[in-house]
């Protein structure tokens, strides 16, 4: 039972629904349509939680082989870094999620397309490698993108693209605007959940060599960067949802409260210790927003 509490410890469970957030979304513009396969979007939902713990075991791994996971770090406490679980034991916990992941993928992706779409098949199959690469050498690794200010793009382009793009995708084998806007959402707002992490990780990143964008661009412009992806999100989703036809257009909408409070609590502050507390709030509230995506196409 011990040995449980630390595994989940590192599967961190508090950054699993942001990780199904692009999958809801694209799927809840798939849900009216006949060609809606509810064993396809279960499978969507593992494999994006198995790729979100591929990523936290390895961030746990790689900043804490590097001593970016340190006493001065004002996140909570890393498994590595407390000595819960050994180098050799997280590596091996790496390898097996990743097995597990692409099993899931590989299933997903032949039951969507069967065995007459090898083009498709040879393309998802690629994108699930690259998922579990990123999940990895975010930060490990001499060459980790994370330590190079490459954290926000790769975020934007799975968090955003892979998973609301893919998602419907493979639903309903095409792409459409309501998608591609959705997806730049998720991504925008994924990314300012990173930047809220580097925000309040600024002064040891800086101080260990970790140079995420943060650290490159300085406190005063990430947060400026911070709100402009929040304005423009949320801009976003007012077209969408102002131009779509369905009955319930409007529940979305709700989903921009918790973004306004945010948006004023990052504004008001700039000490790093209180963007901690904030990284919770934004990762639900996008949960939230694909809670009522779906809730909304699903009431038509």
């Amino acid at each position: 039972m011990k040995q449980l509490k630390v595994w989940l410890k590192a599967v961190r469970l508090r950054t699993l629904p942001l990780s199904v957030s692009g999958i809801l979304i694209g799927n809840s513009l798939c849900f009216q349509d006949p060609e809606f396969s509810g064993i396809l979007f279960v499978l969507m939902l593992f494999t994006a939680i198995s790729f979100q713990i591929i990523s936290n075991f390895a961030n746990d791994y790689g900043d804490g082989v590097k001593g970016t996971d340190n006493d001065n770090r004002l996140g909570p406490k890393r498994v590595l870094q407390q000595g819960l679980l050994s180098r050799e034991i997280l590596k091996k916990g790496i390898i097996i999620i990743s097995l597990i992941s692409l099993l899931l993928a590989f299933v997903l992706i032949f039951l969507a397309f069967g065995s007459n779409s090898w083009y498709y098949i040879l393309i998802f199959i690629g994108l699930s490698f690259a998922s579990v690469w990123a999940a990895i050498f975010y930060t490990v690794g001499n060459k980790a993108y994370g330590y190079y200010g490459f954290g926000d793009l790769f975020v934007f382009l799975f968090f955003g693209g892979v998973s609301v793009l893919g998602a419907y995708f493979i639903q309903l084998k095409t792409f459409s605007y309501p998608a591609i806007l959705l997806s730049l959402v998720v991504g925008f707002l994924s990314v300012g959940v990173l930047n809220l992490n580097n925000m309040r990780d600024i002064d040891n990143d800086a101080f260990v060599g970790k140079r995420t964008l943060v650290v490159i661009m300085g406190a005063a412009i990430a947060k400026k960067y911070h709100l402009l992806l929040l304005i423009v999100s949320v801009s976003i989703l007012v077209y969408v949802f102002s131009s779509v036809s369905i009955r319930f257009f409007w529940i979305p909408y709700l989903a921009i409260i918790p973004l306004i409070v945010h948006f004023i609590s990052v504004l008001k502050n700039s000490e790093p210790k209180f963007f901690d507390p904030e990284l919770k709030k934004l990762s639900l509230s996008i949960f939230l927003l694909s809670l009522l995506v779906f809730l909304s196409f699903y009431l038509g």
